[in-house]
């Protein structure tokens, strides 16, 4: 059983093939082991499998969007009764170790773990191009610290596999504590600044590859994730070094015809229909419009109602904010293809404006080619701004916050207590990332929960306590592994 295990994970990996962008896929008959990691073709099919886990349903293409909806942005919406029901458990904090979206958060990373690990055993010895080499190196190290700050942030400690597992390994690994695993993650982050080309290095069908940009941002939000300011600072400058500026236009971010813009430090790629199935992981719709577009609109293809944002959050808006007609659709806002919101097109009155893809884009529901964003500089912005804040430099901190405001049409802050100041960041990332399945994670490092306490209890979900900071290990992964141990409190 263990060698079959191992074999259908290598095949699932060297199943893959570079075709006409780099996330595409090509699935073969057949194929001789044997002769892989020869050429670098192969180094390059290879990297690019180890991408592939980002566009699942697992992972950013439904279960990491859901998380504003676990942190109280927003409803699930939809159908209504039972649609979305493990996403309102998590939602409501009667989250079960047998929630499917706990299960699949778990198991969403594992397959790009792998091929990450493939990768950095066999790429580094080839005999291919340095520069090449480098690159794809550098690739996984950052891809593989993604996946893992992923896992470590909802679950806490989680298996740490570093090198792909063979026969001969113990295949029911326990958890490993969550320090180790961030250790390892600033490792792989490090590495892959070193490694990495500049944004600028890639064209054509490489353009939205993994850069020296994003792995400097990415690191920027590990160290603010365990309270590293002044390092937080350091790679924050970094990237406005690195010439990364706000565009112009907040919607811009969101437009697929202006993907991997000059804001975009890391975006999931997307390119639209394909001859495989809308629920296949091998297709390369988004599946973010077709969810969260007005039910019963046709204002897009698909259009299912999800993520209805509540009343609370849209009340933060202040006068003049350009984001609320960019991200929300409200009755009396702007028209969206010549056609006129309804409140009762929604649960909550507000339906999500920030993702939807045109019809004159696509016709399909299954035909999005929008990326996903994960990481964009007005973050890094924000994050500077906090990481001073707490250093209490706050006078610096002003400048990266107010190149976010004014984008938005709002006027500069000054003058504030530190305390103001926090609590006016925080409310800036709130509504400049809104839906972009950061809040969350914002939520869970603010003052070691106590801040996620103090907002569930506002927005009256008085069951919340600390144990619904990190999910439940899935049941089924207990099971089949005795190995591992369960978070407190489930």
């Amino acid at each position: 059983m263990k060698t079959l295990k191992y074999t259908l994970a290598c095949l699932m990996l060297i199943s893959l093939a570079a075709c006409e962008k780099f996330l595409d896929t090509a699935p073969l008959d057949s194929i001789n082991t044997s002769n892989f990691y020869k050429t670098k073709e192969d180094a390059i099919a290879a990297i690019n499998g180890a991408y592939q886990p980002l566009q699942w349903p697992k992972l950013y293409n439904m279960r990491i969007w859901t998380t504003d909806i676990w942190a109280g942005n927003s409803l699930v919406g939809a159908g209504g009764g039972t649609d979305g029901i493990e996403t309102q458990d998590i939602a409501n904090f009667v989250t079960s170790t047998d929630n499917a979206a706990a299960l699949d958060v778990w198991r969403g990373p594992a397959p790009g773990i792998l091929r990450c690990n493939l990768v950095l055993e066999n790429v580094p010895g080839m005999d291919i191009d340095q520069d090449l080499k480098n690159r794809i190196t550098g690739e996984a190290y950052f891809l593989r610290a993604n996946y893992y700050f992923i896992l470590v942030r909802l679950f806490g400690d989680v298996p740490l596999i570093t090198k792909a597992q063979t026969p001969d390994d113990d295949l029911r690994p326990r958890r490993t504590a969550a320090s180790v695993v961030y250790d390892t993650i600033i490792g792989d982050l490090k590495r892959a600044i070193e490694l990495l080309p500049q944004r600028e290095a890639y064209s054509g069908a490489d353009i939205g590859r993994a850069s020296k940009g994003a792995a400097t941002g990415m690191l920027a939000k590990v160290y603010l994730t365990l309270g590293r300011y002044d390092e937080t600072v350091n790679l924050c400058q970094r990237v406005t070094s690195l010439g990364y500026t706000l565009n112009e236009n907040y919607t811009d971010n969101f437009n697929p015809s202006g993907k991997n813009s000059p804001e975009s430090l890391f975006e999931v790629q997307y390119y639209g229909k394909t001859s495989y199935s809308f629920w296949d992981n091998e297709n390369q719709a988004s599946w973010v419009s077709t969810f969260t577009g007005p039910r019963n609109s046709d204002f897009v293809a698909g259009g299912w109602g999800w993520n209805q944002p509540t009343q609370e959050f849209v009340s933060l808006y202040e006068n003049g904010d350009n984001r609320k007609e960019a991200t929300i659709l409200y009755d009396g806002c702007p028209s969206f293809d010549e056609k006129e919101y309804k409140a009762s097109f929604s649960s909550t009155g507000y339906n999500l404006r920030k993702f939807l893809v045109s019809k004159s884009v696509t016709e399909d529901y299954d035909g999005s080619p929008a990326n996903w964003p994960v990481l964009r500089y007005a973050d890094v912005l924000l994050m500077e701004a906090e990481a001073l804040c707490e250093l209490n430099r706050t006078g610096e901190a002003y400048g990266p916050l107010n190149q976010v405001r004014n984008r938005a049409g709002l006027d500069n802050l000054s003058g504030l207590s530190q305390s103001a100041l926090r609590d006016a960041i925080r409310k800036e990332r709130r509504i400049e990332l809104a839906f972009e399945g950061s809040r969350w994670f914002d939520l869970i490092r603010y003052d070691n929960g106590q801040y996620a306490a103090a907002f569930f209890n506002s927005i009256g979900k008085t069951n919340f306590s600390s144990k619904f900071l990190l999910l439940p290990i899935p049941q089924k992964e207990i099971d089949a592994n005795p190995n591992l141990t369960q978070n407190s409190g489930y």
